[in-house]
């Protein structure tokens, strides 16, 4: 008996642009995909070329692209994990959100971040509706949360929220900053959006029009207000999540008490936050030198 032969269909090669359309559906927040996007879509236009006409040929292979053109010699490696991020001291940081200059959205940003120990886009992410203020606490979408699941039915579409906490700096900052406002984003821009930007009716004030600030944009302002040699050389959002980890930790906080504060799950990642300073470790040391049980 003859065997009978099935042609296998060899799917479609992906292209650049579509690759590329694949990674923007991925991501959940509208701010980010439409930030994202730009860079994106700019950078696929260049590599696709020019088409005969002038305008946007058909998109190229993607294993067609050489190392050369994906990463070019100019870009910027980027930062290792375990690298060490400057811890800012409290003096400095206080120093820097006193400032008469600075805005209030900017300290209380800031003051936020330090206080709460929490991640920049956490933070970015709460609406006024979602602060208990006299509880001086939120609720957060964490880094990797994963929708709530039922044993049966559809999923849920909201998140386990995990909660953060601040103290009295960022407590008397917020009610200068919200001004009367309710409902909205916790951090706006300073202009409205232009005509042609979709956001989210979550990512609009609606008594003043204002957008949400995106992390982009926080970013740089605080990049502003500390760089010293140009642009890019300032302070990076997450040294105030690091430096106030640290912070506690010289302070005496256990490491259960930092991995409830930073939320991480394992030990061993909350390892390069803490970075205790020159005069803890002489404090430390000087429990092992002589007449230390006299000290304590």
């Amino acid at each position: 008996m003859a065997a009978k032969v099935t042609r296998l269909r060899t799917p479609p090669a992906r292209t650049l642009r579509s690759a590329a359309e694949a990674f923007l559906d991925t991501i959940g927040s509208p701010n980010t995909r439409d930030a994202y996007g730009i860079a994106i879509v700019k950078t696929v236009d260049a590599l696709d070329g020019p088409g005969p006409d002038g305008l946007i040929g058909r998109s190229r292979a993607l294993n067609s692209i050489t190392d050369a053109e994906a990463l070019p010699a100019s870009a910027a490696r980027s930062t290792p994990p375990d690298s060490e991020t400057p811890v800012r001291s409290r003096t400095a940081i206080d120093q820097l959100i006193a400032r008469r200059e600075v805005h209030v959205r900017e300290k209380t940003l800031w003051r936020m971040l330090y206080e709460t120990c929490a991640r920049a886009e956490e933070l970015l992410q709460l609406n006024i509706e979602d602060l208990d203020q006299a509880g001086r606490c939120a609720g957060v979408k964490s880094k990797g949360a994963k929708p709530r699941t039922r044993r049966c039915g559809p999923a849920h579409h909201e998140h386990v929220l995990e909660i953060v906490y601040w103290d009295a700096g960022a407590a008397r900052l917020l009610p200068r900053l919200l001004r009367g406002r309710t409902h909205g984003p916790v951090f706006v821009t300073h202009r409205r959006p232009g005509p042609g930007k979709y956001l989210a009716d979550r990512d609009i004030c609606r008594g003043t029009g204002l957008a949400r600030l995106s992390y982009d944009q926080a970013r740089d302002l605080l990049d502003a207000a500390t760089a010293i040699d140009g642009p890019g050389t300032g302070w990076d959002l997450h040294e105030l999540r690091h430096s106030g980890l640290t912070h506690l930790g010289e302070a005496g906080a256990g490491l259960l008490e930092l991995m409830a504060k930073s939320r991480h799950r394992k030990a061993e990642n909350l390892r390069r936050y803490f970075k205790p300073s020159p005069q803890a470790m002489r404090d430390l040391t000087a429990l092992l030198g002589p007449g230390a049980d006299r000290r304590r």
